[in-house]
């Protein structure tokens, strides 16, 4: 069913208020997907304290002017759906391709750093995605640390046993 002008203009005054709270947007491209996918997805999003908006191209241009970042999504094809954010690109993006890797219709198709007011492009956001997460990385920097140290007890062990 169409909607009203009076609810698009309320999708697009309530996008912007959100796209305010952001500091991240990414945008995807989810034709193919069913919706029981989709609910799962936003089910994820909420829990990391994400959400994910579907929003016609018109409108979502009128979202992005509004908040005066240059975007045209009518260049990107099939249907346009939003995660908005507060954190940073890494972590937003690491959600965002978990769940395109596990739905191969799921395509990336950008994102927007909001305060920098920049386009990401979708390779980027990709690779951002990629990265494990600081909590890994942590460790394995922590291991990378600790293998000279543990190296040498070793070789101390191994001289005390032949003395």
């Amino acid at each position: 069913m169409a909607k009203t002008k009076i609810q698009k203009i309320e999708i697009v005054k309530n996008a912007s208020e959100e796209l305010k709270g952001a500091s991240v947007a990414i945008i995807a491209d989810f034709s193919g997907i069913s919706v029981n996918d989709l609910n799962g997805f936003r089910k994820a999003l909420k829990a990391v304290g994400l959400r994910f908006g579907v929003f016609k191209k018109r409108l979502l241009a009128l979202v992005f002017r509004s908040a005066g970042l240059e975007f045209d999504p009518k260049r990107f094809p099939g249907q346009s759906g939003v995660v908005f954010s507060p954190k940073d690109i890494v972590e937003t993006s690491g959600e965002v391709y978990k769940f395109a890797k596990q739905n191969d219709k799921f395509n990336i198709l950008g994102g927007f750093d909001i305060a920098a007011k920049t386009f990401i492009e979708a390779s980027d956001v990709k690779r951002y995605g990629a990265l494990p997460s600081r909590e890994a990385l942590l460790g394995q920097l922590v291991g990378m640390l600790s293998y000279p140290i543990k190296s040498l007890l070793f070789v101390l062990n191994e001289k005390s046993k032949e003395a």
